[in-house]
């Protein structure tokens, strides 16, 4: 789509945003009960890289590594140096009677427009069970089924970005959970997902002629979270795209969808009225993953399965003062992943050598105090790679690469509950795969505004 033809359908979503609620909940009440909600997140950034550090991170270099808030369209539309348009959202939310709820959310900047999520979620199945339809984002962990807009720092954590991918685990397909009959609340789920999108699920196919990017699953690109600034990367091994060798065809094919399951549970122990703890586990499995590492001469491949383990936590501590002063937000997650691959190597036919197993692994914590009313101040730190075990070749082995760390610290101001500013500061700290480490400044202002209606935000 041209950039005139996607600021028409822009303007067209935000007319709708600002004349659709009246009229749908008008109509709705009066014929059948139907009733709509439509709200529009309007986000702006100033960017500014005070001082350049390493562009890639030792062992996810296969993976983009800007600032992540939730896209990667592998085209350069990330934050650059001045200002920029963040990640806009427009929600439209409907009550289907008492049967279902529906959700349909379209992010968009300044040169992409994408349906994140479009799901339907039932409201009246027996003994606490209720089943979600359609494209969503995984329940598993704290930050991963969250949008920019409800998120304590201006970007997504490292370990969420990386293992799972610019929208974290984004995906199409079905979910049953059950809230167990128990005094402290307690929820079990699972997912069947198509796995299509996304770093766990990357899968990339062999064609004659050229290493292939598949069907898309390969989120390589320019490094664009939701406000990623384009720092671009292909390097570490990792490299798809072809240099006029022929393969001779694939040594393994693709698996039928779906292919990602996924677990978790969720629990919040009774710790009284001013403080409230959530609990979480949760656990994952990829049946195919895949990637190639053309060199012309020959042609290197990895086909396998993929687990994942994580557990999170949340704590809130209501003051009971006004505006948020005195309130805490204390949250942190935890995840490591396993690849078990078998090794493929070309010279003219595809053969079987060996077999291997990565781990990685991240995590994150961060801590957010209301300093006075309608002001809050954050810390977080983050290390990704604490374990580091990848495979390269010539020679072929696992390697154990360095840890890469990042800190941040932010100031938030809201002058009324749907408008906040936004002021981060971020100290890179990221490895190579080389062994050297290099540091980074970043600066980010961002201005998020919620206009129509928009519901509580979940714990």
């Amino acid at each position: 789509m041209s950039k005139r033809g996607l600021k028409s359908v822009l303007a067209g979503l935000t007319t709708a945003a600002l004349f659709i609620p009246p009229i749908a909940v008008a109509e709705g009440s009066r014929d059948t009960g139907l009733e709509i909600d439509v709200s529009l997140i309007l986000e702006g950034f100033f960017y500014n890289e005070i001082s350049s550090g390493n562009q890639t991170l030792a062992g996810f270099s296969g993976h983009d590594h800007g600032h992540d808030h939730g896209h990667s369209h592998s085209h350069d539309h990330g934050l650059s140096e001045g200002f920029n348009l963040g990640h806009s959202e427009l929600i439209i939310e409907s009550r289907l009677g008492d049967l279902l709820d529906g959700t349909l959310l379209v992010g968009f900047d300044e040169d992409h427009i994408e349906v994140e999520e479009a799901y339907l979620v039932t409201r009246a199945l027996p003994a606490g069970f209720q089943l979600k339809g359609g494209k969503f984002l995984s329940d598993v962990g704290y930050m991963n089924s969250r949008h920019p807009h409800d998120w304590n720092f201006s970007d997504r954590p490292l370990v969420n970005r990386f293992l799972f991918g610019d929208h974290g685990l984004q995906e199409t397909g079905i979910q049953a959970s059950w809230v167990a009959p128990t005094r402290t609340f307690t929820r079990f789920g699972i997912e069947v997902l198509q796995g299509e999108n996304g770093h766990f699920n990357r899968f990339v196919a062999v064609a004659s002629g050229h290493g292939d990017h598949g069907h898309g699953h390969d989120d390589h690109g320019h490094g664009h979270d939701d406000h990623g600034h384009g720092h671009d990367d292909h390097g570490h091994g990792h490299d798809d795209h072809g240099h006029g060798h022929s393969h001779g065809g694939a040594p393994y094919s693709e698996h039928s969808a779906p292919t990602l399951f996924t677990a978790f549970v969720k629990t919040g122990p009774d710790l009284g009225a001013d403080h409230a703890l959530q609990l979480g586990a949760s656990t994952g499995y990829n049946r195919q993953v895949a990637r190639v590492e053309d060199h012309g001469h020959h042609a290197h491949a990895l086909e396998g399965d993929a687990w994942f383990a994580g557990l999170d936590l949340a704590y809130r501590y209501d003051a009971g003062r006004s505006y948020g002063q005195g309130d805490w937000r204390v949250t942190s997650e935890y995840f490591h992943v396993w690849r078990n691959l078998d090794e493929y190597v070309e010279h003219g036919n595809w053969e079987q050598r060996d077999r291997h197993r990565e781990r990685q692994d991240g995590m994150y914590l961060e801590a957010v105090y209301g300093v006075a009313p309608r002001w809050q101040a954050g810390l977080r730190t983050e290390a990704l790679g604490l374990t580091n075990k990848v495979v390269d070749f010539h020679p072929t082995e696992v390697e154990s690469l360095s840890t890469s760390y990042r800190h941040s610290a932010q100031v938030t101001f809201r002058p009324v509950e749907q408008v906040f500013l936004r002021t981060q500061l971020s100290h890179n700290d990221f490895a190579a795969n080389n062994g050297e480490r290099d540091r980074g400044l970043e600066l980010m202002f961002q201005v998020n505004v919620a206009l129509g209606a928009h519901g509580a935000h979940r714990f």
